[in-house]
């Protein structure tokens, strides 16, 4: 039978998965760009560096979780193409998007829309009252990422083990493309329908993380500029 402990750190878990767009914010950086931790967590380390001769944003995790990110407000009607690139030489032999006790991903793009809470099931009302009591501020209403994973299907749609609220395309998969530059484009209307079965809100963050908290282990990306048109 599960224990109170258990609920409480599932629960705990669950609130801190809500906080990745949207957690306490230090001074920013470049841009507008700069580095969110996540209560609770070590600090993937993010530096600008040349990468293959152009500029990039080197993500280095060691056992670790946070962000580099920046603040937008995007109406729906405005919300276009994103591009974006990376690079990955190594995946995380242990990681899985879809699994809730491994999932970390080499890279991500992850995007924050704004919604009507009201709208959240009990279950979640409670995960995102959690996520703002650990972080001062309120969570996305919805999170969509894109991901390059070691093991799940390329274009699936993952939702996250603890909450409905966070979905992933796996834009990505597996050892075919390392050690080269992987730029996409994505139709982000398209594919937030897609993934949520319903019409996006003002999207109100970019962001990317590389993580290896949950599997204990060490990752690096490279990231070029995303834009969105």
């Amino acid at each position: 039978m599960e224990s109170k402990i258990d609920r409480r750190r599932w629960a705990l878990a669950a609130a801190s998965s809500l906080l990745l767009p949207g957690c306490a914010t230090p001074p920013p950086a470049t841009d507008g760009w700069h580095a969110v931790a996540i209560p609770g967590k070590r600090a993937t380390h993010y530096e600008w560096v040349r990468k293959d001769g152009r500029a990039a944003l080197m993500a280095r995790a060691e056992r670790s979780a946070s962000l580099w990110r920046r603040r937008v407000r995007v109406e729906p009607p405005q919300i276009g193409t994103l591009s974006f690139s990376w690079r990955v030489d190594a995946l995380l032999p242990g990681a899985h998007v879809a699994d809730a006790e491994r999932e970390d991903a080499v890279a991500r793009v992850v995007l924050g829309f704004a919604g009507e809470h009201g709208r959240l099931s009990m279950r979640n009302r409670m995960l995102f009252d959690l996520a703002e009591a650990l972080s001062g501020e309120p969570p996305p209403f919805a999170t969509l990422m894109y991901v390059w994973d070691t093991h799940a299907p390329l274009d699936s749609v993952v939702v996250n083990p603890r909450t409905d609220r966070i979905r992933k395309i796996v834009v990505d998969s597996g050892h075919r493309h390392l050690g080269g530059w992987r730029a996409h484009r994505r139709e982000v209307a398209a594919d937030f329908r897609r993934a949520f079965g319903e019409e996006p809100g003002p999207l109100i963050s970019l962001a990317v993380m590389t993580d290896a908290d949950n599997t204990g282990s060490a990752a690096t990306a490279w990231y070029g500029p995303i834009a969105l048109q």
